[in-house]
């Protein structure tokens, strides 16, 4: 630690005002007083001693299964035993052990008695990484991983719960009971719409979906470059020509009105350049958007020139709501970074599909696809399966950075693609148990659970994608979330600029003469 440093303690940060409630009390009266204290959870006691935690997350899983809240005890639903921290933690360690955990708030005890609890929004006031080498400069983890870098009120990912929201509601229940457009709605302007403001919205992302004459004329030859098509590639190019020919100024230079038409622009068009470019190199006529269809349908009737069927649109629209966003991943970050310098908003985008196109972050459903080829029928699954696992070969499809639980994503496509049907999907899950139970046996104690990226390539492929269309069509929902975070960037702006520990040669040295 530098001399002189500071370190702030639990005690010091944390909310001595807790939110208490008994086991018995009933869901319904203590989700009301969650709301009443504005509060994202309760601590359950027993006299002054923490015996649980009830969060919102714990109330959406209540709703989800049905149960009356009336009559569910709060007992049924808590968090037994959770983690503690005592007064005298450093702020820096109980926010790693939040960030590390994947945990909104943590009772804090003195002598096994309640005193209060810390939330994460408590920590990130005062939380740094202890300086090394220089006073004022601090030293994250590689990668950042763990690191605080904003406050966003767009969605964000709970790893260790298993769960991801956007702004205040589930993401995986969104796409259960929701529209994307009623979705991109949410994240745009911080609600879902009314029956009167879902039509305005269409009709404005109706009014974007053509394309610009001068972005048209250009396509043929972005298509045609390379040797194959890389769809992301020539995306990135036709979003700079899309900027440049509609005027798009610095964010710095216009209204906080302009910069959400920009991302207006931006995000209804690309599902006409991605189709548009893959029909151009099959040597197949452009397909106008279809001025009654909504987002998922039109896509696939603009890639495929045949209107889709109810069941295959609503899967695809599914699997494109649960990738609108997930917290600040590479892209994101990479996006609000850009807008963080004033850069107009296709910079930002461009630079989001930049990130994207690294198969360490955007990934290849299509890979995931292809180990199911590679097994080739059922009969071959279990010897397949356990000659990778014993070879430390990889498992596409399997396996998160964040999630060390079930992938909220993947469980929902699995049902997609049950709902949906076909051998695939009977395949898919009769491998992803057979990779489970071979990890159990041959190495116990390693979880490795089913990604999004599983289950999507079944759910697109069922429903007529061709896989080298996998993670554009990816990106042409994401894209939504980058402009949601942004138009959070620019409305409350600081330019993002942080440091680098220089290892390299003690400086100065003599320049050698020539």
């Amino acid at each position: 630690m530098a001399e002189g440093a500071v370190v702030r303690t639990v005690g010091e940060v944390m909310s001595r005002s807790v939110v208490t409630a008994v086991p018995t009390e009933t869901i319904a009266v203590v989700s009301a007083r969650m709301v009443d204290h504005g509060v994202g959870s309760v601590v359950v006691a027993d006299g002054d001693r923490p015996i649980g935690i009830l969060t919102e997350r714990d109330l959406v899983r209540c709703a989800a299964s049905g149960g009356d809240p009336e009559g569910t005890k709060v007992a049924e639903w808590m968090t037994e035993a959770p983690a503690t921290l005592g007064a005298e933690v450093s702020a820096g360690a109980a926010f790693a052990k939040l960030s590390e955990a994947g945990y909104r708030h943590l009772p804090v005890v003195e002598d096994g008695a309640l005193v209060g609890i810390v939330s994460m929004r408590d920590l990130m006031k005062v939380a740094s990484i202890e300086p090394v080498t220089h006073p004022g400069h601090i030293e994250a983890p590689k990668g950042l991983a763990g690191v605080i870098v904003a406050e966003t009120e767009v969605g964000d990912v709970r790893g260790q719960e298993g769960f991801y929201h956007y702004r205040q509601y589930s993401a995986v229940e969104l796409a259960e009971k929701r529209s994307l457009e009623d979705v991109w709605h949410l994240l745009f302007e911080g609600e879902l719409p009314t029956d009167d403001q879902r039509e305005a919205f269409l009709a404005e992302i109706r009014s974007h979906r053509v394309l610009p004459e001068a972005v048209r004329r250009e396509l043929p030859a972005i298509a045609a470059a390379g040797t194959e098509l890389v769809p992301l590639d020539g995306l990135r190019t036709a979003v700079s020509l899309l900027g440049a020919s509609l005027d798009f100024q610095a964010s710095l230079d216009i209204s906080a009105d302009e910069l959400r038409r920009n991302a207006m622009q931006v995000c209804a068009v690309i599902p006409t350049i991605l189709t548009a470019l893959y029909r151009l190199r099959q040597g197949e006529e452009v397909v106008e958007p279809h001025p009654s269809l909504g987002y998922a349908a039109n896509y696939l009737y603009m890639l495929t020139g045949e209107e889709p069927g109810a069941e295959e649109a609503r899967g695809v629209e599914q699997y494109l709501i649960t990738t609108i966003d997930h917290g600040f991943n590479a892209s994101t970050f990479t996006a609000r970074v850009i807008t963080s310098t004033g850069a107009d908003l296709v910079a930002a985008v461009v630079g989001g599909i930049g990130a994207l196109s690294g198969p360490l972050h955007g990934g290849a459903p299509s890979r995931a696809l292809a180990m199911l080829d590679a097994i080739g029928s059922p009969e071959n699954t279990a010897a397949w399966v356990r000659d990778a696992v014993e070879n430390g070969d990889r498992i596409m499809g399997f396996g998160h950075r964040v999630y060390k639980t079930d992938d909220p994503r993947s469980v929902l496509l699995r049902s997609v693609a049950r709902r949906l049907g076909g051998d695939k999907a009977d395949f898919a899950v009769q491998v992803e148990q057979a990779v489970v139970d071979t990890l159990a046996e041959l190495k116990p104690g390693r979880e490795l659970y089913a990604n999004v990226e599983f289950y999507a390539g079944v759910v697109m492929d069922r429903c007529g994608l061709p896989r080298e269309m996998f993670t554009p069509t990816f990106a042409s929902s994401r894209v939504i979330g980058w402009c949601a975070n942004i138009l959070e960037q620019a409305g409350d702006n600081r330019i993002i600029r942080p440091s680098a520990r220089y290892v390299g040669p003690p400086p100065p040295q003599p320049v050698p003469e020539p």
